[in-house]
């Protein structure tokens, strides 16, 4: 259907045009306000060295990656294929390890082959990885029983998680970056092995969802995956928050008649606390040529959604600006709509997402912050149905998992993990995550929800 363009209130159009009409640099950010970043005035000069060092090491990823992430994103939003992203909260350093990058990949990969051996559409893959150390938090400082007032754990490329190692520390900026290069090293390695797709998806196995009803579609549908397992192809793609924007400056390289790339990852994304129109994230985000996200939660207005679309993608590109809401399962309803109808009028394409995770989490009996696995399903299918209804396409999910068997973070699902069972295996340092089990059966669910072509 044709859609009528609203003109934009004055307003908006002064907001609007006060951004674009910045120059724009990798460093243009720093005369803005900017939330939630570490800083380091009492050492200047171990920052100054970090930041000079971080300047000139290789990139991690190359333009021609984002530019192809780019594409296949377009054709999510065309309905053609559907996003599978997720990975850890917070990526942690101690988890740099051959074992745990290994399952964390194949899981993102097993979930992708599922979804596309169910739906019949090609899945586009990116993980939560090499570069997820950062995190923002609704507060700096934290109350602690033994050490009193202590900042608050913000990442390993900030701080550390152990009470007394919670001074911001520049140098963790640059162990950040190598332990992302040894993870990409790793993803990438895998990938090239001949037997990458008989290794990743011909190892599936569902036992674990006897219990369900829709077993036997499940398995009909990871008995397919399995005997296309050969064809597996490699390309799963990296993304992380971008809270740390001197971080991310360093590692933004021009590339000669494109522009300037974040070459830190394949995709990066603004978080719903550091979204503001006129703040330096904003300002970073506009002139990266990267695909970029941003958070959409319920306080976002829906004009101020129209505008932040307009900033973030002037040139009206298609697979540029990803839309990640994450509402809450009981929120979708009520709010997505009017978000579509902002963007709808803005005449912006944008790319959209559902994060079923951080809009549902809750606290247990037992002061473990927790999920439980039907709302997280609920909040995607809900998505879907508005989309639907609006004539708008979800083009893809976005959720905290991993790819660890016996962690106990999220109640629910067919593995049935209750509130009393979360302390057996609680490992995160931050937000709660699907294990193995949840996610495999989210990827069946999310397809059942989108059914067949």
């Amino acid at each position: 259907f044709d859609l009528v363009q609203s003109p934009m209130a004055p307003m908006e159009v002064e907001t609007v045009a006060t951004v674009g009409a910045r120059k724009w640099s990798p460093g243009s950010w720093r005369s803005c306000e900017t939330l939630q970043m570490a800083t380091y005035e009492d050492s200047q000069d171990s920052y100054a060295a970090t930041m000079d060092k971080l300047s000139k090491v290789p990139p991690l990823v190359q333009p021609g990656e984002v530019d192809a992430l780019r594409e296949q994103l377009a054709a999510a939003a065309r309905g053609e294929k559907f996003i599978v992203q997720g990975g850890d909260c917070a990526e942690r350093f101690m988890d740099c390890t051959a074992d745990y990058l290994e399952a964390q990949l194949k899981l993102i990969v097993q979930m992708g082959a599922l979804m596309e051996s169910a739906t019949g559409m090609p899945t586009v893959r990116v993980a939560r990885m090499a570069g997820q150390y950062g995190k923002p938090r609704s507060s700096p400082v934290e109350k602690h029983a033994s050490f009193g007032e202590i900042k608050s754990y913000k990442g390993e490329n900030i701080n550390g998680y152990a009470p007394t190692d919670r001074a911001w520390d520049p140098d963790r900026l640059l162990q950040g970056y190598w332990h992302s290069c040894a993870t990409l090293n790793t993803m990438r390695g895998l990938q090239m092995a001949d037997d990458f797709g008989a290794s990743t998806v011909g190892s599936l196995d569902l036992d674990f969802l006897k219990p369900s009803p829709h077993y036997a579609a499940w398995s009909k549908a990871a008995d397919k995956a399995k005997a296309a397992a050969a064809a597996t192809k490699p390309g799963v793609f990296t993304a992380h928050e971008a809270m740390q924007l001197d971080l991310e400056e360093a590692l933004t390289r021009p590339v000669a008649g494109k522009g300037h790339y974040n070459l830190s990852a394949h995709m990066v994304w603004i978080g719903d606390r550091t979204r503001q129109l006129l703040g330096g994230h904003v300002e970073y985000f506009r002139g990266i040529r990267n695909p970029i996200g941003v958070k959409v939660g319920p306080s976002m207005q829906p004009q101020e959604l129209k505008e932040l679309c307009a900033i973030l993608n002037p040139d009206k590109v298609e697979g540029r600006l990803v839309l990640i809401t994450r509402y809450g399962a009981e929120k979708v309803a009520a709010l997505l709509p009017a978000h579509i109808k902002a963007v709808q009028e803005s005449g912006v394409p944008v790319v959209w997402q559902c994060d079923g995770v951080h809009g549902n989490t809750v606290t247990a009996s037992c002061k473990l912050k927790t999920r439980k696995f039907d709302d997280v399903m609920a909040e995607v299918s809900r998505a879907l149905q508005v989309h639907r209804e609006s004539g708008s396409t979800l083009a893809g999910v976005h959720l905290e998992m991993t790819g660890q068997a016996a962690v106990t973070e999220c109640t629910g699902g067919v593995v049935n993990i209750e509130e009393d069972m979360l302390t057996r295996q609680y490992d995160t340092y931050c937000d709660p995550r699907l294990n193995y089990a949840q996610s495999i059966e989210a990827s069946l669910v999310i397809a059942n929800a989108l059914g067949a072509r």
